[in-house]
């Protein structure tokens, strides 16, 4: 073999495979970490020299593993140092547990396909540690005495915002609706594939059990005297975003009067566990993951599913994270009936008239469940009966503020937390310099 002839040439070698999108940098959804071994486990005793790889390690264990066997010499970690720039230290500090662990969700790929600055769902701080002075491990001190947070809702948003607050040596109270903290992350962590986004919420619960400052309060529902009850001064409004069932959305920007049908079931239901069966129609006019998920979780259940979708393609936006064909692939090969450049247009007594999104040509199947995958609403009833309250400071964070992707939501609660207590740091420019 060629690598074993000009091996005596080499100093090291750095070894992948050839499939960067569907293997090397697949997504957690559909590839384990350390995916690689496999394919290049051989190198090292074909070539006598040391060996360096990637395929998004995350777990010192597995790091460790491949060393010992002689798998690799090195180990490259572009994806999980995105996540946690500090991985080296902590594992030469022993600090395992303060791992911030890549999630696999590759919106940090996503942002690089764009063209724009790399945004990553675990760590905020992505991108801004110029532009904005952030840094990834501390959060500056606040000044002075400040009275107690109250942050409201313990998604991805609260979550971040409680934690940052708490670092920054503040008193803080996090209330959740729900008997478990997380909110989205939690639900759509057991949709098919999705269990290591969990980590959103499981490394943020583990850093706030370490803070005093911080107090969790699960199952609280807070109304607006709650809030007042508590006597925190500041409070953080973070109760997040709920599905729409009326269709209003990219193709339909006034909804459709015909979803309010009985047949009509709103994606949240699905997140929080029903499984409908017989003949379900998924209509995405959104256009990343969360229809195909839904899709793909009900053809396990065993039902008859139909995905309707407004785009050229299904999960037309996992195009930018690597996994679109891969998606397709999945729902194709459980048997999901695919329509493309389509349109619900109308739901009737057990059927849907599905519309071609170009021509308008007009096709009838059945249906004995729809889910409008569209759009989402963000829950501001606690928002706007706190107006006019007395407290010193109200902000509104996360997905209740603008519904958007978890590294989103993750990324608003973090920039309000920094904020507080100060005016927000205005964010630098880079400068082209211009030579001769």
């Amino acid at each position: 073999m060629l690598m074993a002839t000009i091996a005596p040439e080499i100093d090291l070698f750095d070894v992948t495979v050839s499939d960067y999108y569907g293997h090397e940098m697949a997504s957690s959804r559909f590839r384990a970490e350390a995916t690689l071994e496999d394919d290049i486990a051989h190198v090292r005793a074909l070539t006598g020299k040391p060996v360096v790889s990637v395929g998004r390690f995350t777990s010192p264990e597995t790091m460790l593993s491949q060393v010992r066997r002689g798998v690799v010499d090195l180990i490259g970690a572009a994806r999980p140092s995105i996540a946690d720039p500090f991985l080296p230290a902590k594992i030469r500090d022993g600090r395992l547990d303060d791992i911030r662990e890549c999630i696999g969700c590759n919106i940090c790929y996503a942002h690089n396909s764009l063209h724009v600055p790399i945004r990553c769902t675990q760590n905020p701080t992505m991108g801004e540690e110029w532009r904005r002075g952030w840094h990834p491990e501390q959060a500056p001190a606040l000044v002075g005495q400040h009275k107690a947070a109250l942050v409201v809702g313990g998604g991805p948003a609260g979550l971040e915002a409680a934690l940052t607050l708490g670092r920054r040596g503040m008193m803080v109270m996090l209330a959740e609706a729900e008997d478990q903290f997380g909110g989205r992350v939690t639900l759509e962590a057991s949709l098919p594939g999705l269990g290591e986004w969990a980590r959103v919420r499981d490394w943020r619960l583990h850093q706030l059990s370490k803070l005093p400052e911080v107090e969790l309060f699960p199952a609280s529902r807070m109304t607006a005297q709650d809030c007042l009850d508590t006597g925190a001064a500041h409070v953080f409004v973070a109760t997040g975003s709920q599905w729409r069932i009326n269709g209003r959305g990219v193709a339909f920007p006034s909804g459709v009067e015909s979803y309010a049908n009985p047949m009509t079931l709103p994606v949240d239901a699905v997140l929080k566990g029903a499984r409908p069966t017989g003949d379900v129609i998924v209509f995405d006019d959104e256009g990343y993951y969360m229809a195909a998920s839904v899709a793909e979780a009900l053809a396990l259940g065993g039902a008859r599913v139909c995905y309707v979708t407004s785009r050229n393609a299904v999960a037309a936006w996992m195009q930018y994270t690597g996994e679109q064909p891969q998606i397709h692939k999945r729902l194709a090969d459980l048997g999901v009936t695919l329509h493309l450049n389509a349109l619900v247009a109308d739901l009737g007594s057990g059927v849907a008239q599905i519309n071609c999104a170009y021509t308008g040509t007009r096709e009838t199947h059945a249906c004995e469940h729809f889910i409008p995958v569209t759009s989402r609403e963000p829950q501001l009833t606690l928002w706007d009966a706190l107006q006019g309250k007395a407290l010193e400071s109200l902000q509104l964070i996360g997905d209740c503020k603008a519904p958007g992707i978890i590294a989103q939501a993750v990324h608003d609660g973090h920039r309000a937390a920094r904020a507080f207590g100060g005016p927000e740091t205005a964010a630098r420019r880079d400068r082209v310099a211009l030579a001769g």
